[in-house]
């Protein structure tokens, strides 16, 4: 392995790392702008108020035109591959100022069988299933706008359902998952204002309290989750179900005018600054490295371990009070800092990882004082787990939808983050936590003899993952496999958790799925998201991190696979926007600081 071409590589990534670091010590990157959200939050600002939001309104249809391809289509991002749900949503909002091109009509046509109003009804149920989270929203847009007429081919939503306390809300087989609530109760009430019923009056008396459970969810910027898609769907509902001037109306106005770009789109969330911190924050230097770095970060050597301004960051953010959106206990740390951002396991896990790797010299095994905010997390990650033992990623035990249950990858890093704080914890806690640990594992374990969690689409994709023994994450991708999985990333991301935990069942676990990451390699040296799929520098940064694990194995393998990066690094392309990212109900974003910060891990795990 040349070992020049290893150091010309990871000079260039720290010093662009380093360089997008933001005043405050954070790693905001950049999502990339996105059709749906820009489909959705003109339609919303249109809804509520054409004419006071006519700036906005005009830049982002110019940003839809713009971005429109040849035949009429969009993608969710503009690297991104056309699909159903961008095309829909931004023909309804197009069609709705007046401006539907004629070539997206007829790709609609073509795509669901037919132009009339059935067909596409029929078309978004069956693309999305039983999961309701996302085709009721696309389908009340499609109403709202006139696209379709007939407001009953619309499944119907119960926002009564949201007055119960939320304890209750696993045992009631909700349509949706546990992060579109404030979708539930504004769609349902427009819905109710709409279609009217023959039992609208008692129904009625449910939307005042139903509307202070949406104010008291929504977060001080006004933005539901930090995302555009979600405040606009709850927005446009909110205007047309009579609840125009509502506070929550409001604010979910103001979030779409400050989180506007300059060139007239949105992302799909606002960032993800706790994500990128904590992912930046396990790879920075705290001592010598085989690997010398650039004279831009060789400032980090000499600094004592705790003067890193990173500590005190990720520790205030964790949240220290009751969740209002899913009610979370105090404790876990969200994808970002700000209000909109509600704590979930990966997050949580990566800040308890990285903080362990501030608050150790050398980011190894060694004894730490344990800090409150890190007790109380591991606490929160143990109240979190569910039954079965696995971790899902927002809330335990909300129904059978797939963001609401155990997967692999996310139980895999809870599983490092318990390992690492084990040896410093004493007494119930180090027990409940050696417990906890013992579940997880033994999921891990059932996950791998029995194939599951492979979200296989047929009985011959699921006995190959088996046979492979593949494991598919939740929130991650491949846009160019023919079922959008991406057991590359999972299967490798995992490895290197249960790996770097150096817990013995769980590096048997990560042995034992080893095989999968050699079967599924490319000529080219890289890796796809599965076998045979187009190789991108995400999946062979997060391979080549697991193989890392494994020194004195498998050269040829990290050979092939860092020529491949080297290539690409030498031909421009090793930072290139790939969409990997998978949210809200199957939609791709790309995050321009991944390649850099994967590309970090693996060499930093290699030097190891």
């Amino acid at each position: 392995m040349n070992s020049s071409q290893l150091k010309e590589m990871q000079t260039d990534a720290m010093q662009r790392l380093m360089q997008r670091r933001s005043e405050d010590g954070m790693w905001r990157g950049s999502l990339s702008s996105s059709a749906i959200s820009t489909a959705v939050s003109v339609f919303a600002l249109w809804r509520m108020d054409a004419g006071t939001y006519a700036v906005q309104i005009d830049a982002g249809v110019r940003w839809l035109q713009q971005t429109m391809k040849t035949d009429g289509s969009w993608g969710d991002s503009v690297e991104s591959p056309s699909n159903m749900t961008a095309t829909l949503l931004t023909y309804v909002s197009l069609y709705a100022v007046g401006q539907a091109p004629s070539e997206t009509r007829k790709y609609l046509a073509n795509m669901f069988g037919g132009d009339d109003e059935e067909a596409l009804v029929q078309g978004v149920l069956r693309y999305y299933g039983r999961d309701l989270t996302f085709s009721v929203p696309i389908l009340m847009m499609c109403a709202l706008a006139g696209v379709i007429t007939n407001w009953k081919k619309i499944p119907p939503f119960p926002f009564e359902l949201a007055t119960l306390p939320q304890r209750f809300f696993r045992f009631l087989n909700l349509p949706v998952v546990s992060y579109a609530i404030p979708a539930l109760i504004a769609i349902g009430i427009c819905q109710m204002h709409q279609k009217g019923g023959l039992f609208s009056p008692i129904r009625k008396l449910f939307v005042p309290k139903a509307m202070r459970v949406l104010l008291r969810m929504q977060p001080a910027d006004g933005g539901f989750l930090e995302a555009a898609p979600l405040t606009a769907f709850v927005s446009m509902c909110l205007a047309a179900g009579g609840f125009r001037e509502h506070e929550v109306t409001r604010r979910c106005a103001k979030f779409l005018i400050d989180t506007v770009r300059e060139d007239g789109s949105w992302p799909i969330d606002t960032n993800l600054s706790g994500w990128l911190t904590s992912l930046a924050a396990k790879i920075l230097p705290l001592a010598p490295c085989s690997l010398p770095l650039s004279p831009l970060t060789s400032h980090l050597l000499p600094l004592a371990p705790c003067s890193l301004p990173l500590t005190s960051l990720i520790l205030s953010h964790a949240t220290t009070s009751i969740h209002p959106f899913t009610h979370a206990a105090p404790g876990g740390w969200g994808w970002s800092d700000l209000s909109g951002s509600v704590p979930d396991a990966d997050d949580t896990s990566g800040a308890l990882v990285a903080l362990h790797h501030l608050l150790t010299e050398d980011g190894s095994r060694q004894q730490a004082d344990v800090p409150p905010e890190v007790e109380n997390g591991l606490k929160w990650l143990m109240g979190l787990q569910n039954n079965d033992g696995g971790m899902p990623t927002f809330c335990k035990g909300w129904g059978r939808l797939p963001f609401d249950r155990s997967t692999p990858d996310i139980t895999a890093h809870a599983i490092l983050a318990m390992g690492l704080w084990l040896p410093s914890l004493e007494g119930k806690l180090k027990a409940d936590v050696q417990k906890s640990l013992d579940r997880m594992l033994a999921w891990m374990s059932e996950q791998g003899a029995r194939g599951k969690g492979q979200g296989a689409r047929s009985k011959e994709q699921g006995a190959r993952s088996k046979e492979q023994g593949g494991w598919v994450p939740l929130w991650f991708g491949d846009q160019d496999a023919a079922d959008e999985k991406a057991p590359v990333y999972g299967t490798a991301t995992a490895i290197d958790y249960l790996m770097s935990s150096r817990h013995p069942v769980a590096m048997a676990l990560a042995q034992s799925h080893l095989p999968f990451i050699l079967q599924t390699q490319n000529e080219d040296g890289g890796w796809g998201g599965n076998q045979g799929v187009k190789s991108k520098v995400t999946y062979t940064c997060r391979a080549l991190s697991a193989l890392a694990h494994f020194p004195h194995d498998h050269e040829e393998a990290k050979q092939r696979g860092w020529d491949y990066l080297y290539q690409r690094f030498k031909a421009g392309t090793l930072y290139e926007r790939e969409p990997i990212g998978l949210y809200f109900s199957r939609l791709w974003y790309s995050e321009e600081l991944y390649n850099l910060l994967f590309l970090l891990n693996a060499l930093k795990a290699m030097s190891l």
